[in-house]
């Protein structure tokens, strides 16, 4: 594990501490393999709580200001033609932090990542209960720091090989021309179980309200209909899995609407709401999708766009889904963290 050094350049201690906070600029969307030691260092290097920030004119709320990409006086970067780009950017930085962990027994670790555009300001609350301030060697963030968190103690740790980064390929000429794509959706939806809240869960999430500018509707399944999973006595009740969804929503894009509430079937508002226009789902969802398209037709509804997360695990940022067994037993899920809880002693260690 690389050594942290302090503001002055001296190596620091390899303390265990049990909330911290990481702050990193990015300049592009590349998937940024030179933060990997610096993820790994600082989710070790972390009991409790493990918040990441990252800091990019890409992620401004004012779209397009501040963007290289789009000439002065254009529209602006659409969103959703930068879904790729944050799904896998998302994902790796979830596969780091989320492998570090588990490969150190931290399996119910907390571990947050936010994008932060340099058009608002940071707030205070990120420092709260925050024991220390992990930065990278060599950053300087763009935008000031509140002093909750500048007068917290600092460690900066060592990058990769900048030279390392993946890069996208570039787009065939099939593909569809991204101005053309409006920036956001009005009204976004998204369901699932959301048991144990866990990182494929928040890219989920997150990219549910990436994309959406007014509302986002999640469904979480009821207890009725959870009655058959595995180690089912340790799910946590309904009311505790809508209410973390709704701390982390508010916690990763405050001011947009969340409407989080109850499903009993596969459908769940989208069979009856008019009032949406996006649907996103996981590939291992692709069949309730479906269902949902045929119903909203049969009830002639508007047809919603489908955007798909791919499926993660904790040590592939995109598995192959084909292999069903395979991927039952690798992909990062509730159960295994339901079979995890039961092996350390039962329904107290989910609290």
């Amino acid at each position: 594990m690389p050594i942290a050094i302090d503001r002055q350049g001296f190596p620091t201690s390899p303390e265990i501490v049990n909330n911290a906070l990481l702050l990193a600029t990015l300049s592009n969307l590349t998937i940024p393999q030179f933060l990997a030691p610096v993820i790994t260092s600082a989710t070790a290097a972390t009991r409790s709580r493990l918040v990441i920030v990252l800091f990019s004119r890409f992620f401004n709320n004012r779209h397009g200001a501040m963007n290289a990409d789009i000439p002065p006086g254009s529209p602006g970067v659409s969103h959703i033609g930068k879904w790729d780009d944050i799904q896998r950017l998302l994902t790796f930085v979830y596969v780091q932090a989320v492998k570090t962990a588990q490969e150190m027994g931290k399996v119910l670790m907390d571990i947050d990542i936010l994008l932060r555009g340099l058009d608002v300001d940071v707030p205070s609350e990120l420092g709260d209960d925050v024991d220390i301030v992990f930065r990278v060697a060599g950053d300087s963030i763009p935008v000031p720091l509140p002093s909750k968190i500048s007068e917290i103690r600092y460690s900066y740790l060592p990058v990769g090989d900048r030279n390392n980064d993946v890069y996208r390929e570039p787009m065939s000429p099939t593909e569809p021309d991204v101005g053309t794509l409006p920036a956001f959706y009005p009204v976004v939806a998204l369901g699932g179980t959301f048991d144990h809240l866990h990182a494929g869960h928040k890219i989920l999430l997150s990219m549910g309200a990436w994309i959406a500018n007014r509302k986002l509707i999640v469904g979480v399944t009821d207890d009725s209909l959870l009655q058959k999973k595995v180690n089912k006595h340790v799910i946590e009740k309904l009311a505790v899995r809508m209410e973390r969804v709704r701390g982390f929503l508010n916690f990763f894009k405050p001011g947009l609407e969340y409407e989080i509430v109850a499903i009993y079937d596969v459908y769940g508002p989208t069979g009856w709401e008019p009032d949406i226009q996006a649907l996103v789902v996981s590939r291992e969802t692709l069949e309730g999708a479906t269902a949902i398209a045929s119903h909203r037709a049969a009830k002639k509804l508007p047809t919603l766009e489908q955007f798909v997360i791919d499926v993660i695990s904790s040590t592939s940022s995109c598995l192959d889904y084909a292999d069903a067994e395979w991927l039952k037993k690798s992909k990062l899920s509730s159960t295994y963290i339901r079979e995890w809880i039961v092996s350390q002693g039962g329904q107290e260690m989910a609290m």
